[in-house]
């Protein structure tokens, strides 16, 4: 029971209670007292002056009048009998006591409690020297012995006798008490029956709330925990913490699964590295190795073959590594940027130039639509440059001899749109959600595969990303392809 939190807060509200019940029984009892006591005293208080008048001749002289002392002690226990009375001299020592022979402790009683009662100055209960116990005090009656305005002593009443000294006494002799006692029992165990009750009801979404996470733990955080069902409007801190728990869930499992794809991705790309470096390198080698063991068999033009095809394998592993390294620079959590204003018409016209060559040399037209007033635009001139060389560099090796390139600048609404689009092969449906992964190539319908790494479109869509700026494509097969990205314009 003590494992749970509501058979702990049970526990804890009886330890509570029973200090509680003590605490509040220790000064019941102490106040049950003090009020006995002075109405006892109240009642009492001119008990001993009363005797004294009644019976002026207790005292002869400084002597004790015996039979009038005894006298006087049987009147007063026809009256009360828990009383007891002693005589004083006006020093306090005990002349005369009407307690059993050898019960008296004390040879004197202190005057100071007894003539604080005479003065009426101190409220009651006030409390003197008990003479059967030298530890104890009880309330008390006095008044003084006097002969000829001479005083003779004190007449010393005790108000009850020792069978109100315990507190067990006092619930042995007290039906109220021990009323009192049974129902404050009763009470203590209502309270805790009703306590636990209420416990277990307030913690019930707490154990629901652990039976969802030792869930969420068990699907190994891949399943978002749902608390909905027990949620109540407004929420108190125990929904409040629910609500956290499901979002954070949420999160936690969006996070591994991300993680997972990430993972995958890793090795996905891991494997396309190593089979896109493996590929160049072996034939690198072997070229290399052909040229070496055969070099005095070789004629020139095929010396000058192989060096050919070495130097194309050994610009094709340049370009990977140069993309590898770019990607993993644009993966980075915060690349850096080096943003300013410049003229993008400028840009485009130089990467057409640099592009020129090579479009003729593969049969293709290449048309561009450059505004001479386009305006500048802000961002990264150099990865700009590049997104223009790959969608271009793209573009060539889907488009067939005869086959038209195109690049346009349009303004519009304060950006800049820029179009890429050619008049190749185009791309199917079904591969368009996959162009911009790392390593995916369209494979062609016809003719030799596409060159290239499979890097290129992963690169541009990464840097325009940077730059807030999406990568979208329009194509259909036969038809080719249209690529697009907006630049926001700049002031400069």
């Amino acid at each position: 029971m003590l494992r749970t939190l509501s058979g702990r807060l049970a526990a804890a509200m009886l330890v509570l209670i029973l200090v509680i019940s003590v605490i509040f029984v220790g000064l019941s009892l102490f106040v049950t007292r003090l009020h006995f006591q002075e109405v006892n005293q109240s009642l009492g208080r001119t008990l001993a002056a009363d005797v004294v008048s009644g019976t002026p001749w207790l005292m002869r002289g400084h002597d004790v009048n015996q039979d009038a002392f005894k006298d006087a002690f049987d009147r007063l226990m026809e009256i009360n009998p828990s009383i007891e009375i002693y005589l004083l001299d006006p020093e306090g020592h005990i002349m005369a006591f009407s307690a059993p022979p050898g019960r008296v402790k004390r040879e004197s009683v202190g005057l100071e409690p007894v003539e604080d009662f005479l003065s009426g100055d101190r409220p009651f209960p006030i409390r003197g020297d008990d003479p059967r116990d030298p530890e104890r005090a009880k309330v008390f009656s006095a008044a003084p012995l006097l002969s000829n305005n001479e005083l003779q002593g004190y007449l010393y009443v005790v108000l009850g006798g020792e069978e109100h000294d315990s507190v067990v006494e006092l619930f042995q002799t007290s039906f109220v008490m021990r009323l009192g006692a049974g129902l404050a029992i009763a009470a203590v165990a209502f309270s805790l029956l009703v306590g636990f009750l209420s416990f277990s009801l307030l913690t019930r979404r707490l154990r629901d709330l652990t039976r969802v996470m030792d869930t969420f733990r068990a699907s190994d955080m891949r399943e978002p925990a749902a608390l909905r069902p027990w949620r109540h409007q407004g929420g108190d801190e125990i929904d409040r913490l629910g609500e956290t728990f499901e979002h954070m869930s949420e999160r936690i499992a969006a996070q591994i699964g991300q993680l997972r794809e990430a993972d995958e991705s890793r090795r996905e790309l891991m494997a396309n590295i190593s089979h896109d470096l493996r590929t160049p390198m072996a034939s690198l080698q072997g070229y290399l190795e052909t040229l070496q063991i055969k070099d005095d068999s070789l004629s020139p033009e095929e010396r000058r073959h192989y060096l050919e095809l070495s130097t194309k394998h050994s610009h094709h592993l340049s370009r990977l590594t140069d993309e590898l390294f770019q990607l993993a620079r644009l993966d980075q959590p915060n690349p850096s940027l080096e943003s300013e204003p410049f003229s993008v018409a400028e840009l485009a016209h130089d990467v057409a130039q640099k592009f020129r060559l090579e479009v003729e040399q593969r049969g293709l037209n290449m048309e561009t639509e450059i505004p001479v007033d386009a305006p500048f635009v802000s961002g990264d001139i150099g990865l700009i440059e590049r997104v223009f060389d790959n969608l271009i560099d793209n573009a060539i090796k889907y488009t067939a001899p005869g086959g038209t390139l195109r690049l346009a600048l349009t303004p519009k609404d304060g950006m800049v749109e820029a179009t890429i689009a050619d008049t190749g092969c185009g791309i199917p449906e079904a591969d368009q959600p996959h162009i911009f992964e790392r390593f995916y190539r369209v494979k062609r319908r016809a003719g030799p595969p596409a060159e290239g790494t499979g890097l290129g479109l992963a690169i541009a869509k990464r840097i325009l990303e940077l730059h807030g700026s999406p990568l979208s494509v329009k194509s259909a097969p036969g038809v080719g392809a249209t690529f697009t990205f907006q630049l926001p314009a700049s002031a400069a």
